[in-house]
């Protein structure tokens, strides 16, 4: 059983929503955060990264920075750059990109259900990404980036969102990159209860992404309860910020490999060493956009395919059915082009520190795919997306999937909304 609940809300006043609303703190480097504080000092980003407040001396991870995130947070406050909404509530964010929708409910899930496993994960964590999270929840008493779960779809949940969407929203906008943003309350007392019993009934919740930052919350709530032995399990330490969508209106990309090297071999030995593993099908000579090749026709059609892109040509591979596997990480596409080729004919053997490979998201394009393998690399993979059901199969199996098997898009915006702790 889920325990999912409503919050007491501090969000941006509706006229500073647009320039608050910032990409995840971990989509930038130093530099780029500096840069987009400085075009715009209203975003969230100033306190989700606050190292942008100082010169580049100051260590990203100095205990200063921290206390100038929790400082300017309550400046803004006062400044009514955020208000505190009076009473307990859900909330719906809706995201639109590209003309798909999806929309989840924003609330708070308890530390225990993820300690439990009724939080499902599929990543393995990093302690030093979770400190720097760890530091910043503690200092700033406030959850700041929500954790985007994911859901098996409920027809109770699906009407009451239906319903709520047909009033007016709180928040309506369009972000720099296209997305648009809509934010609706849920406070009516009927429906909160109906929400949070509906949510009881519900075995399995997911973490989709944000794994780092669920890790760093129920971290900070531990460390509370054990400051605060006299605690009854309802203070809000003991619930961390997330936003929970169905399963059926999530998508994900394609997650891609580069790869630097090519182990010694010529292209055209590697070609003749795919022909042996893969059935290879040579697609139209040159890249993208050359002799009517288009996106669609090199992008991989279904499970068990992927696109290889070397010395300026694309092909078609399949695995071959013998080389399958039921197994719910084995038989990911990720995990077949690792233990079929990566690992034995190239030599990388563990994807996640071996300097030889790196990783392209779905949203940069299968053009940057070439243009990484004209550059830098020698050979570029186009993936086939993991789907969620095999996100859910891996989690249930309590197994863990590679790393970079799922990106989704559109990432959830860090300011929208904060859960004071």
């Amino acid at each position: 059983m889920a325990k999912i609940k409503p919050f007491i809300c501090v969000r941006p006043a509706k006229e500073y929503a647009a320039k608050v609303a910032a990409l995840p703190y971990d989509v930038y480097n130093r530099a780029e955060a500096k840069e987009v504080v400085k075009e715009n000092p209203q975003s969230f980003l100033a306190i989700d990264r606050a190292e942008t407040q100082f010169s580049d001396d100051v260590d990203t991870y100095d205990p200063r920075v921290y206390e100038k995130a929790a400082s300017m947070l309550q400046e803004w406050i006062h400044r009514g750059v955020f208000i505190r909404d009076e009473k307990k509530a859900y909330y719906l964010y809706e995201l639109t990109m590209d003309g798909r929708t999806q929309t989840g409910i924003v609330a708070c899930a308890s530390i225990d259900d993820y300690a439990e496993n009724v939080i499902k994960k599929h990543e393995n964590t990093r302690a030093d990404k979770e400190q720097d999270r760890i530091n910043h929840v503690d200092t700033c008493s406030a959850q700041t980036g929500p954790i985007f779960l994911a859901y098996r779809a409920n027809e109770v949940l699906s009407e009451i969102v239906k319903q709520t969407k047909e009033g007016s929203a709180l928040y309506d906008f369009v972000s720099e990159d296209g997305i648009r943003h809509r934010v609706f309350e849920i406070a009516d007392e009927e429906q909160v209860e109906l929400i949070e019993q509906t949510f009881s009934s519900i075995q399995e919740i997911y973490i989709a992404d944000g794994h780092h930052r669920a890790a760093s919350a129920v971290k900070v709530g531990f460390k509370r309860r054990a400051e605060h032995p006299e605690h009854d399990g309802t203070e809000e330490f003991n619930y961390f910020l997330s936003v929970l969508f169905p399963d059926e209106e999530l998508m994900i990309m394609d997650y891609n490999r580069v790869v630097k090297d090519l182990n010694g071999l010529t292209a055209e030995a590697f070609l003749e060493k795919m022909k042996e593993l893969f059935d290879v099908l040579p697609l139209s000579q040159g890249g993208i956009g050359e002799k009517g090749l288009t996106e669609d026709m090199v992008r991989p059609s279904k499970k068990g395919e992927f696109s290889l892109f070397l010395e300026g040509q694309w092909y078609r591979c399949s695995v071959r059915k013998e080389d399958l596997s039921e197994d719910p990480v084995d038989g990911l596409d990720v995990s077949l082009l690792q233990n079929i080729l990566l690992d034995p004919v190239l030599g990388i053997k563990d994807p996640k520190t071996d300097k030889r490979i790196d990783f392209v998201g779905g949203i940069r394009g299968l053009k940057e795919l070439e243009k990484r393998a004209k550059t830098d690399c020698k050979a570029a993979f186009a993936m086939y997306p993991t789907s969620i059901q095999e996100l859910f199969a891996v989690a249930d199996a309590g197994r863990l999937m590679p790393p970079k098997s799922t990106w989704f898009e559109p990432k959830l915006r860090s300011g929208l909304f904060i859960h004071e702790i």
